[in-house]
């Protein structure tokens, strides 16, 4: 069945676009749901707070000490 779908598929020139581009990650939309979860009092830990410093930059770093969860390791 799936040698089908691909068949079919290129058949119809139509690519799959699968996950999510980086464009589409790193935006304001991003920062929106990091500011959700540090209001909704979600205590995450350090490492997953370094990766959205990662990703978001300085943005990312001031929410996060906003919400009193930033320690100085995670630079």
């Amino acid at each position: 069945m799936l040698k089908n779908y691909k068949t079919m598929s290129n058949m119809n020139n139509n690519k799959p676009h699968p996950g999510v581009s980086r464009e589409e990650r790193i935006s304001k939309e991003g920062l929106q749901r990091l500011e959700e979860h540090l209001k909704n009092g979600s205590r995450m830990k350090p490492s997953i707070l370094k990766q959205w410093i990662k990703r978001y930059g300085d943005s990312a770093r001031q929410l996060i000490k906003q919400h009193k969860q930033y320690t100085p390791d995670m630079d």
